[in-house]
């Protein structure tokens, strides 16, 4: 970026001396956005990554087009290319929209937005690359990103330019249509129209193909950061326990990425609006010079008063004035759309959570609660439905009434033009055209309201889901440490206090120190904070002060009694959390067999729901087979066992103890036959504040 600053700047001082020299007051300007334009470039790269590919953009065109510009300001531009020359605003159009660019990415919404947007753009990893026809190559993803934006944004460019270029063939059609002139209406079709349309056509497929690519690599990479951020040091389970700004994490990753991007199948994202804003930006230049002047003659209706440009007044007021109600109307749609995503997803995961838990709801008849549980969330998206249906369709009725009027307004106003003589079919074609591109590009904000405050509502469920994961991840609460005060290999808890999401101190003051080698069983009344202390230990209970400390690189493992069964293959299921195929089958099969399940040792490849085809007993077995794979350094079994009668359990622990000898188990239990298989008995006891304390009991020899 400092290059390209340098390259402008030394363009406008050159500028500059030209309009001096020729006391061009337009050179002259154009010299001094040219300097300001170069300030901005060198400032750049302090700004949004996404926002410099279109400061970088804008700023190397304004040397491009400028340079152009110059050559024909000198007379050095070819007499046989006199119908191409640039229009002397373009350059300095273009170094506005860099100045542009550098000012809106200090607006808070804007840097919201890029400020999820940048994390694709400033990746570091490599990608390969197939461009036909070349061979695949080697490349950095953010290189090949920022070169598509740029393929993308220089396209649209050169769509408005055709667009531009299709006026004069309309102009010239029609007048030779009112002038009966054949031979001009089939050369204007067929020399002019015709190839300009196809080039349009292939820009077109060419456009979609390139964002298409864009966009799902973007939304891939988006997607798999956030999935990253959620599930790295346990966020996804702090979150679910802090509760507050991120409900339905599952909707925010699935479907708001993608509608951040590209608004998904009917809206439109930060893509799609910054493109859109690039080739209205670009229109509204082109046709505004166009407008100005094919009306620079036109007078104040029914007086003799001329008004420069006076359909690009007519176009600006009218358009402000539509962009004002229009806001007025549907402002409170940005809170309708964020609320309405959050119900349908709560009404989504109502009917997953639902088919999960089908036999618990069978057996308890409660599908008349259920039946009115879910007629209740479905009310809330009605309720919100007539909502924005109430606001939308004042909404509708001011832009149809809007849009109705625009194309006739530009005819009215040069009707009397034309009827009086003054100006031709085909001028009067082209003025409405260019009044309605202009009209178009002004009314941005009309045209698209409802997408922007859907778009707005998406980016506050990602801000706030940020926000969620970052809380959550800011440092605090327990301390870990790797290595305890005493012997290397234990765990040890040093003041340990663990409180409940709502504050409530549950344990206090905890100092205990686990030895390695030593089974040991944890029993206490339910609610005691039995299974709080696991999962601190574990290091994923974030609530609470004090220190745990284990060995440095040993495994910790924990059965809880409900284990997770994850879809897919029996063997997906045993070998979980490692891949399926991290063990040998037949291991697998032994695991099976001593855990009891030999039944199930020939449906390893079966895919099935597992998590509702197993009893809870046989799906605590089959996390005992897990432990038995895995072979961890500590295994914590929080009444991991509870759904076994006591024979199954006597020799799941027997099966446990043999197999696992290097495995210091831990347990919790109510059943007093555990006692007799661990050497050491700790009991959590309510003291008289209410929390819990620990206390030691003898074993029996």
């Amino acid at each position: 970026m400092i290059f390209l600053a340098a390259l402008v700047a030394v363009f406008s001082l050159v500028t500059g001396v030209i309009g001096a020299t020729q006391r061009d007051a337009t050179v002259l300007l154009l010299a001094v956005t040219g300097l300001i334009c170069a300030y901005t470039t060198f400032k750049s790269p302090k700004i949004s990554s996404f926002l410099q590919i279109f400061a970088a953009i804008f700023a190397a065109e304004t040397v491009l087009f400028g340079v152009v510009f110059m050559i024909s300001q000198v007379g050095m531009w070819p007499a046989s290319l006199a119908d191409y020359v640039l229009p002397e605003s373009l350059p300095l159009t273009v170094a506005i929209f860099a100045i542009l660019v550098y000012a809106i990415s200090f607006i808070p919404v804007v840097q919201s937005m890029t400020r999820i947007g940048d994390r694709y753009f400033d990746a570091s990893g490599a990608t390969s690359v197939k461009i036909w026809p070349l061979p695949s190559f080697v490349m950095k993803e953010r290189w090949l990103a920022i070169m598509m934006v740029v393929f993308l944004v220089v396209i649209n460019q050169a769509q408005v330019g055709i667009q531009v270029r299709l006026s004069f063939f309309s102009r010239d059609w029609f007048n030779a249509i009112q002038n009966k002139d054949q031979p001009a209406f089939w050369s204007q079709l067929f020399t002019v129209f015709t190839p300009w349309a196809f080039v349009y056509i292939a820009s077109a497929i060419l456009e979609f193909v390139v964002a298409s690519t864009l966009i799902i690599r973007w939304r891939r990479w988006l997607t798999e950061d956030y999935v990253s951020r959620w599930l790295d040091r346990h966020t996804h389970y702090r979150m679910s326990l802090a509760g507050g700004l991120a409900d339905n994490p599952d909707q925010r990753i699935s479907e708001d990425v993608n509608r951040f991007i590209n608004g998904g199948q009917e809206g439109y994202g930060i893509y799609t609006f910054s493109i859109l804003l690039i080739s209205n930006l670009s229109s509204l230049v082109s046709f505004a010079i166009l407008l100005w002047d094919l009306s620079a003659n036109f007078t104040l209706p029914g007086t003799s008063i001329a008004v420069p440009g006076f359909l690009f007044w007519v176009a600006l007021i009218y358009a402000g004035f539509g962009t004002w109600i229009t806001h007025l109307i549907g402002r409170s749609l940005v809170q309708l759309s964020f609320a309405r995503q959050r119900y349908e997803a709560d009404f989504r995961f109502s009917l997953a959570r639902l088919r999960e838990y089908a036999e618990q709801v069978a057996l308890l008849s409660g599908e008349t609660t259920e039946k009115a549980s879910l007629g209740r969330r479905f009310m809330a998206i009605i309720t919100n439905y007539f909502q924005i249906v109430r606001v939308r369709k004042n909404l509708i009725g001011f832009t149809a009434s809007y849009g109705q009027l625009s194309p006739i307004i530009p005819y009215i106003v040069a009707a009397p033009f034309y009827f009086a003589g003054k100006i031709t079919l085909g001028v009067m074609t082209q003025t409405a055209r260019a009044f309605g591109s202009v009209d178009s590009a002004l009314t941005f904000f009309v045209t698209y309201y409802v997408s922007l405050a859907d778009f707005k509502a998406v980016l506050d469920r990602l801000i706030s889901f940020d926000a969620s994961i970052a809380a959550v991840q800011a440092p605090g609460g327990l301390a870990r440490a790797l290595t305890p005060a005493a012997r290397p290999q234990d765990i040890g808890l040093t003041g340990v206090t663990l409180k409940l999401p709502d504050g409530r101190v549950i344990v206090k003051d905890v100092n205990l120190q686990l030895a390695a080698g030593e089974p040991t069983l944890l029993t206490g009344a339910s609610g005691s904070g039995k299974s709080t202390l696991f999962r601190a230990i574990s290091g994923i209970w974030p609530i609470g002060e004090g220190t745990v400390a284990a060995p440095d690189g040993a495994r910790l493992m924990l059965l809880p009694q409900k284990p997770y069964i994850p879809n897919g293959t029996l063997i997906g299921a045993v070998t979980y959390p490692a891949a399926p195929d991290a063990y040998d089958e037949a291991d697998v099969r032994a695991a099976l067999a001593a855990a009891s399940l030999p039944h199930f040792s020939d449906q390893l490849h079966v895919d099935d729901n597992w998590g509702q085809r197993l009893s809870g007993g046989e799906q605590q077995r089959l996390a005992v087979a897990r432990a038995l794979l895995a072979k961890p350094d500590w295994l914590f079994l929080d009444e991991a066992t509870a759904s076994m009668d006591e024979n199954l359990e006597t020799k799941v622990y027997d099966i446990l103890f043999k197999e696992l000898r290097n495995t210091t188990i831990v347990s919790i239990g109510h059943r007093s036959s555990l006692i007799e298989r661990h050497k050491r008995h700790i009991e959590m006891r309510a003291g008289s504040d209410g929390a819990f304390t620990l206390v030691e009991n003898s074993v029996p020899a």
